[in-house]
């Protein structure tokens, strides 16, 4: 669980980071991606660690990995990228709520 904790820290200060570009350094439809991105993937950090927290390893990697694929792509647009990459976005954010379902469902066999 060590390693699925660096990155969902490391996911972190990346969210932070693009936050603060989307928010100075870029406009537009560019700012909007690069926002959205690093609120959903701040989001999913901190759910990550707290999966950790819950002994939930399965949902700690779906938010990591979902959000990675979520945000990189947002980012990637927001950085120049075609946009034909907002057809894999979904990927992503499918595997952020299959995340949250699995946590929903792991807390309810906790009782």
């Amino acid at each position: 669980m060590r390693l699925v904790s660096m990155l969902a820290a490391l996911s972190g200060a990346l969210a932070v980071a693009m936050g603060a570009f989307a928010a100075h350094g870029a406009e537009g439809q560019a700012a909007e991606w690069l926002r959205t991105g690093g609120q959903y993937q701040l989001i999913h950090a901190v759910a990550a660690l707290i999966a950790v927290r819950m002994q939930a390893r399965g949902p700690a990697w779906l938010f990591v990995g979902g959000g990675a694929v979520f945000a990189g792509t947002l980012y990637a647009m927001g950085l120049g990228a075609p946009t034909w990459l907002g057809a894999v976005t979904p990927v992503g954010g499918v595997g952020l709520i299959l995340g949250w379902l699995w946590l929903a469902w792991a807390s309810w066999g906790k009782r």
